[in-house]
């Protein structure tokens, strides 16, 4: 007869007083019983803790964690049983981000402004998304409290999130061990229905898994080569879902900081979670880090057409899904009907649906913010101010991306100016086997209406701040040079033209020129004695003409350096021939910090001592308006940047409108 353990002795004591284990609780809930069990998600919230935007000092009612937190908690009176969970992408993406990780780093007994605004609404688990990385091991490993057996990271245990945080597939690479805890298990008591009606209290195991995007490797080479390895989303599920089964789990639910790709499935897919849903033994996804909402009521929406997706209801290949927008700008909800069959949960697929609750029902009509937020962070809300309002120089003319995919190269100027001059005073400095190799820079706009019509960067004539300095650089994205010749040059120009859509001369309705499939930031612009212009009546890869450096076409096998940033450089994109091999300078500085040196040397910025604008359109007369989207009556800022043939078709009353543009002249 063997003896009993410590814990067999105490769950038979537990059983003879009548206090059933959880396991023995569950095999009591008669089968027909049901309960309904929200799933509340947050997600690419980036810092966004206030609805305040630090580029322009002002309130912004459209966005903010703290507007969310009165969705979250009308959510938990409307649903007795809720879980709230974090898609990632959390810590970084405003000012206040940026100061508490690069100006004022926090101290390791301090928690992270969103953290602790988070705290407040008590989350049950959430994920790591690639923005976290952006600081790099140290910054995360303290800020989310978590030690990191890795080069650089913190060893011991700081201030962070007081919920668990789980990722799946991401590894120390010198002990292949997981970063974060892979799974967690979430143990609740929940309200159920008996079918007779009578109310039953049970208890629900909820296995969580969480998964960021592979390319961090790439898009934070840097920071991450060399410490971490990372694994495919579905290979990572595979690998621990019988493990979290194990665990005697009801339901497993992926937080995967990732969305939806039906493409065939690679292990580094960016967007791989219409595969992970096709992996057996997972119950729901929360999706993020496309900054998008699914399900999406737009008819116009990619994941409307999109095979084994229902976007009306959100289901991703019959499993609940949903993508909670960004920026604090929606909840996403999952109403998962559960029912107990042969002695299990199961989820009711025609009772179970999913939604995105935005802040704003429409313009001018947002939830109030909740109140126990803006305490919480004030001091360093306060600080943030008044380091961004720090003085860096003047400028005579405004710098704008109203009209960037049109021409208007105001807002990217200075930043290919600084880029060039960094890189050249590095080569002159310590690189003198570079020396007489035609330097380039890259600049693109990182703010193009994708977030409404406030999301454009607009910094006026006048004095200069450091926060001028984030709106023109949005990312703490560090400084990057690669080498390569012409034809990769003209390779790197044809990928950013693809931005547009092709352009049939002979239509007479109406086209659009934009293809929003393809982000602003995507739209590099290359400067440096180049000019070059972009056919859009041609077809993708071939719209590159006339391209000249200092007036004579380039040679394909000639060597040029290309600063950018080491997102770029290494594959963020995915440019041709950018991949990370021909880096040959990754600088310790950002390339906002560049900006900012670099202003503060010349003190006054003037238009004339600027690059000038190195593309234009190649002139075609079309049968039909060509037509694209900006902020509305902004028509002035396009002439003051020389763009004549841009006129505004239509006012759309929401702070958008529809613009025109002659590509004949």
């Amino acid at each position: 007869m063997h003896a009993r353990t410590p814990f067999a002795a105490l769950a038979a004591a537990l059983l003879l007083a009548g206090c059933a284990t959880p396991a023995a609780k569950n095999a009591r809930i008669p089968d027909g019983t049901r309960a309904d069990l929200a799933l509340l998600e947050t997600t690419d919230l980036h810092a966004n803790v206030l609805s305040y935007d630090y580029d322009r000092l002002r309130d912004d009612p459209t966005l903010g964690f703290e507007r969310v937190a009165t969705l979250i908690r009308q959510a938990r009176a409307q649903f007795p049983n809720t879980l709230l969970f974090d898609d990632g992408d959390t810590l970084q993406g405003t000012a206040l981000a940026d100061y508490q990780a690069l100006a004022k780093p926090l101290g390791c007994d301090e928690e992270a402004a969103i953290y602790r605004a988070m705290d407040a609404l008590g989350y049950d688990g959430g994920t790591i998304g690639n923005h976290e990385f952006n600081y790099g091991l140290a910054f995360l490993s303290q800020a989310t409290g978590t030690p990191m057996d890795v080069p650089g990271a913190t060893p011991r245990r700081c201030a962070g999130p007081h919920y668990p945080l789980v990722l799946s597939n991401v590894f120390g690479a010198s002990d292949g061990k997981p970063l974060y805890a892979p799974y967690h298990v979430v143990a609740r008591t929940f309200t159920a229905y008996a079918p007779d009606g009578s109310k039953l209290e049970v208890p629900l195991k909820i296995g969580i898994l969480g998964f960021t995007p592979p390319p961090i490797m790439d898009w934070d080479h840097r920071n991450l080569a060399g410490k971490v390895t990372v694994e495919g989303v579905v290979e990572a599920a595979e690998r621990y879902l019988s493990e979290l089964r194990a665990q005697g789990v009801d339901l497993v639910v992926a937080i995967s900081h990732g969305g939806l790709d039906a493409a065939p499935y690679t292990p580094g897919m960016e967007n791989a979670n219409w595969h992970l849903a096709g992996v057996p033994g997972i119950d729901a996804i929360l999706l993020g880090h496309s900054h998008d909402v699914f399900p999406n009521p737009d008819p116009a929406s990619r994941f409307a057409r999109m095979p084994e997706v229902d976007n009306a209801r959100g289901f991703v290949r019959g499993v609940p899904a949903v993508m909670g927008g960004f920026f604090g700008k929606d909840l996403g909800v999952i109403k998962l009907a559960l029912a107990r069959r042969d002695g299990r949960w199961v989820v009711d697929e025609a009772a179970t649906h999913s939604e995105v609750r935005p802040i704003c029902a429409r313009e001018r009509a947002c939830v109030a913010p909740d109140p126990a937020i803006a305490p919480l962070v004030a001091a360093a809300h306060r600080a943030t101010i008044a380091y961004v309002q720090t003085p860096i120089g003047r400028s005579d003319f405004r710098m704008s991306t109203y009209f960037a995919d049109v021409g208007d190269v105001s807002a990217l100027a200075a930043v290919a100016a600084a880029e060039r001059a960094y890189a050249e005073d590095w080569i002159a400095r310590d690189h003198a086997d570079l020396k007489g190799i035609p330097v380039l820079a890259a600049a693109s706009a990182f703010k193009t209406g994708f977030g409404g019509p406030g999301d454009y960067t607009d910094v006026p004539a006048g004095p200069l701040s450091i926060r001028s300095a984030a709106d023109l650089y949005l990312y703490p994205n560090t400084l990057a040079v690669v080498k390569l010749d012409g034809a990769g040059v003209e390779a790197w120009l044809e990928k950013s033209a693809e931005r547009f859509n092709r352009i049939d001369p002979a239509k007479t309705e109406p086209q659009p020129l934009i293809d929003r499939r393809v982000p602003g930031y995507n739209f590099d612009v290359l400067f440096g004695d180049l000019d070059y212009a972009i056919d859009v009546t041609r077809p993708a890869g071939r719209r590159i003409v006339a391209l000249r450096w200092r007036g004579k076409p380039v040679d394909p096998a000639q060597p040029f350096l290309v600063v950018t940033n080491n997102y770029r450089a290494s594959g963020g994109g995915r440019f041709p021939g950018l991949d990370g091999a021909n880096i040959v300078l990754s600088a310790p500085d950002t390339n906002r910090q560049a900006l900012i040196g670099w202003i503060r040397a010349h003190g006054t910025l003037r238009r004339a001592d600027l690059p000038a604008r190195p593309w234009r359109f190649a002139r075609v007369a079309t049968a039909g308006p060509v037509t694209f989207a900006s902020a509305a009556d902004k028509a002035d800022v396009a002439r003051a940047a020389g763009l004549a043939g841009v006129r505004q078709l239509a006012d759309h009353g929401d702070g958008t409108a529809t613009y025109a543009i002659d590509l004949a002249r």
